[in-house]
């Protein structure tokens, strides 16, 4: 009798469980294919093989909507996704050779820059538009370090902060003030909101 009288609460769990894994798998899905579709706004550099894309500011957004976890394998199938062939990477590009590129440290430096950011916001620095601004910041940063180094260990006659960095330091203050300020949007749109108890656990 006991087996009969819990064995519907286990069949409403695991449906709860599957729903709930369908769920972050469509998110996660969603999110590389956000990423891919901001990566097809490219604007590229007569000198550096590195170009002004739109992928950062997809990143951004999905690490601060998805979460650490969520928002770092929505990047890591991006990868995957390029890495396959997919037209996905800057300008419609695709296949292995992008990550053995120049740009490649910019692309991995995708998934610890969304884990950081998606921590960081679950721990309440998404409430304000500085904070929010101040976390993409650091997720900018994240993606940069790995960026530079690559791009310096693939074309060590460049220069390097030349190169990679100070031409998009004006296009990332750009995005990074946008996606700060589109983020209460995002919450209200996706139904997204935060629990006012989580700012008590936080605040």
């Amino acid at each position: 009798m006991a087996t009969r009288t819990h064995q519907p609460h286990v069949f409403a769990d695991q449906i709860l469980k599957q729903n709930s894994l369908l769920k972050d798998a469509l998110l996660v899905i969603g999110g590389s294919l956000v990423v891919a579709l901001t990566a097809q706004i490219a604007i590229p550099l007569p000198w550096t093989p590195v170009p002004i894309t739109g992928q950062t500011f997809g990143v951004l957004l999905i690490g601060m909507l998805l979460g650490p976890w969520r928002g770092a394998a929505a990047m890591l199938l991006y990868l995957a996704e390029g890495g396959l062939g997919l037209p996905f990477f800057s300008g419609g590009a695709g296949g292995v050779g992008v990550l053995m590129g120049g740009s490649a440290g910019y692309l991995f430096g995708y998934v610890p820059a969304a884990l950081a950011i998606g921590w960081l916001a679950e721990r309440g620095w998404d409430r304000t538009f500085f904070k929010t601004a101040l976390i993409m910041l650091v997720g900018n940063i994240i993606l940069y370090v790995p960026g530079l180094i690559v791009l310096n260990a693939v074309f060590p006659d460049l220069d390097t902060l030349q190169a990679g960095l100070i031409p998009f330091i004006p296009g990332d203050l750009t995005k990074l003030a946008l996606a700060a300020a589109l983020m209460p949007t995002l919450w209200r749109f996706f139904g997204m909101g935060k629990p006012e108890k989580q700012d008590e656990k936080t605040g």
